[in-house]
């Protein structure tokens, strides 16, 4: 059908991960801090997903503690004729590392803990703003009761 836009739907699953005031961050292939999701399967759970990719990518052992919510992204790429949408699902995680020696060594140049103020500054897209701030503000409601 002429004059028809289509879109495809792609699904991610991420994490918000927090080790006190801190949260994990990392590197996309454009050199940009981000919050960390992984392209979802099918088959595939979101919550499984975004564990795993914590796991793997940083080394960090991680405990959902709360859904945080969706998100979606809509872009054109260049390179395609058609327009995408990536839905995340992501969820609020908090670091089981004992210390911050251990978190240590989940550092590099591709992932790293960084104060929440910080990571404000430094991420880019303000809808991940939104969410670092609000599942912040749960994870410390969560941090009482825990």
């Amino acid at each position: 059908m002429k004059g028809v836009l289509t879109m495809l739907v792609r699904n991610f699953a991420g994490g918000v991960v927090f080790s006190g005031d801190k949260v994990l961050l990392t590197k996309n292939e454009k050199d940009e801090w981000v919050l960390p999701r992984e392209l979802m399967h099918n088959g595939e759970l979101s919550n499984e997903v975004a564990l795993k990719k914590i796991r793997d990518e940083s080394g960090v052992k991680v405990q959902i503690i709360s859904s945080s919510g969706d998100t979606n992204y809509e872009y054109y790429p260049a390179t395609r004729q058609k327009t995408f949408c990536n839905k995340t699902t992501w969820y609020i995680m908090k670091s089981l590392n004992e210390n911050e020696t251990q978190q240590e060594t989940c550092s590099s140049k591709f992932v790293n803990f960084f104060n929440v103020d910080e990571a404000m500054n430094i991420i880019g897209k303000n809808q991940d703003k939104s969410l670092i701030n609000l599942s912040f503000k749960k994870y410390k409601e969560f941090a009482k009761v825990l």
